[in-house]
């Protein structure tokens, strides 16, 4: 270490007084990590003066080409638990990328699993993560036990609360395939995983970056065996076959706490299951994590920061309501005042904020919660769903009577959040009263950094979709694709935002029960950015591509 530190201040890479400082502090073995960790250190150039000092070379993974056959040579199990990747295979020699090339057990293990003779390079933390969840797939492992599956016979057995997804149990193989295929959904940053039965074959399919991708075939015969097991481990009935049903499964993965809310769905062909995977890392996201533009930024946060009033966020499941919700929560939610929320099912948990989840069949409903809630001198009440009439009706009275609300409801648009209300049945007077501000939300897939293009577009194109790029010539973003994305050319999503101050003049409209049509024009007249027109500025800032915003927004 000391000669890596000695590097380091040769270089010029860190100062010397800097270094100093790092050592009185922590000691001369943890310098490096208080360096990284305080940011007066790159990652990369640690790991090129380790390199250095070794006499290895370093290697940039995110980069540097992966010969799939030298992948091939080692288990997966065995690369992740030492965090070593083989990236190219000559003659007997295999070049092993590794984090810690000292690490003389992950030398041994992988030259006595693969007989080949191991030469060293030294790659960063941060990039051999992203590698291996690129690279050093559960796929095969999943195709090879579903060989093995339809030859057997399927098996299940019972389930703790909590199951851990490392522990595989080689006598049930049903609980292998279960537990690999909700494993490669974590790594592969998947939403949602869909078990789909079909006349042949069960399809799984993973839901990434709001698209859906197949991802296995498994024979028709383990079908009951696989649905049987994951209703054990969700706790739902598993003699009901007749009716949907829904549950919740608590996982731990790579160490990690995930929960997935589970919803099984009767079909012609058996039953189809959805499980949305559930990353607590959501709730902890920051205001400004929302990429709002400032105008929209500006009349949200006016809304939430007042005493009382009613905030809708509208949208199609899916579109990342909740998590707008969440956030907003964790803005408003201080040691001084009550937050409770009703919500089906609580997807998220946070810390000072009392949490109720509905259960229908010991009767307690939205509704009811509500009624209860209002009971238990609240400041602040997040409804998870507006769904009827009644709950409608109780959310307008707690935001007339001096209460925050915050709520989601399903409509298209955000004028159209008014005209829904009225046909609940609400008062037109009652909603205008009450409701502070309307924000509709779409999710579109954000332009992998690392391989996008920026290009001129096609101004014919631009004139037929009604996109006016200021100034008049502009670059707008393309896909391209590379491995960091897997060659999608997308990796991650961002929210395009259309947020309505309900002023004045909507009052009297809503009042004078005017369609969302009329709504909508004296609100963009008012400021109001429409769902595309937010889309398109996002084009601009090369945050998404022209494809996106068509696909999303209307």
């Amino acid at each position: 270490m000391r000669r890596i530190l000695e590097h380091l201040v040769l270089t010029g890479t860190v100062p010397k007084d800097t270094m100093t400082a790092a050592i009185a502090k922590v000691g001369e073995r943890r310098a490096e990590r208080e360096l990284l960790a305080t940011g007066k250190l790159d990652s990369v150039d640690l790991a090129k003066a380790l390199a250095f000092t070794q006499s290895l070379r370093f290697v940039d993974l995110l980069e540097t080409p992966v010969d799939q056959r030298a992948v091939a040579k080692l288990a997966p199990d065995l690369a992740r638990r030492h965090y070593v990747l083989p990236i190219a295979l000559e003659g007997h020699e295999m070049t092993l990328a590794m984090v810690d090339p000292d690490d003389v057990i992950a030398l041994d293990d992988v030259a006595g699993s693969t007989g080949l003779t191991v030469v060293p390079v030294v790659a960063t933390r941060e990039a051999m993560a992203a590698a291996l969840d690129r690279y050093v797939r559960l796929d095969d492992q999943i195709a090879d036990l579903t060989s093995e599956l339809g030859a057997s016979a399927p098996t299940t057995g019972g389930t703790d609360a909590t199951e851990s997804l490392e522990d595989e149990d080689g006598d049930v193989p049903i609980v292998r395939f279960v537990n690999l295929i909700i494993s490669q959904a974590i790594q592969d940053r998947a939403s949602d995983i869909h078990i789909d039965p079909t006349e042949k074959r069960l399809r799984v399919r993973y839901r990434i970056d709001g698209v859906l991708h197949d991802v296995q075939q498994a024979p028709t015969s383990i079908k009951d065996g696989v649905i049987s097991r994951l209703k054990i481990m969700s706790g739902i009935d598993i003699a009901e076959r007749r009716k949907p049903q829904d549950g919740r499964i608590s996982v731990t993965h790579n160490g990690r706490s995930i929960d997935l809310r589970v919803a099984t769905l009767p079909t012609v062909w058996g039953e189809k299951i959805v499980m949305r995977i559930l990353d607590n890392s959501a709730s902890k996201i920051k205001l400004s994590d929302l990429h709002m533009s400032p105008r929209n930024m500006d009349v949200y946060s006016q809304s939430f920061r007042k005493p009382h009033g009613m905030l809708l966020v509208t949208g199609p499941t899916g579109s990342g309501k909740s998590t707008t919700l969440y956030t907003t929560l964790s803005e408003v939610a201080r040691p001084e005042i009550n937050v409770i929320t009703v919500e089906d099912p609580v997807e998220y948990r946070m810390d000072g904020v009392s949490q109720m989840q509905v259960n229908p069949r010991a009767g307690l409903t939205f509704a009811s919660a509500l009624r209860s809630i209002l009971r238990g001198d609240p400041d602040v009440v997040l409804v998870g769903e507006i769904r009827d009439a009644e709950t409608a009706q109780i959310s307008i009275e707690a935001a007339l009577t001096g209460h925050l609300v915050l709520s989601t409801l399903h409509t298209n648009d955000a004028p159209s959040a008014i005209t829904r209300l009225v046909e609940m049945g609400i008062e037109p007077f009652l909603v205008a009263s009450a409701l502070e501000s309307v924000v509709a939300q779409r999710l579109a897939r954000r332009l992998c950094d690392k391989c996008k293009v920026m290009r001129k577009p096609d101004g014919e194109l631009l004139e037929r979709l009604g996109f006016t790029i200021p100034g008049g010539e502009a670059l707008v973003g393309e896909p391209v694709g590379c491995s960091r994305c897997s060659n999608t050319g997308y990796r991650g999503r961002v929210a395009l935002h259309e947020v309505m101050i309900v002023s004045e003049g909507v009052q009297r409209l809503a009042v004078a029960h005017a369609s969302g049509l009329e709504v909508r024009e004296l609100a963009v007249e008012e400021g109001m950015v429409p769902l595309r027109e937010d889309g398109w500025r996002k084009v601009l800032e090369g945050i998404t591509s022209i494809e996106e915003v068509l696909r999303v927004a209307s």
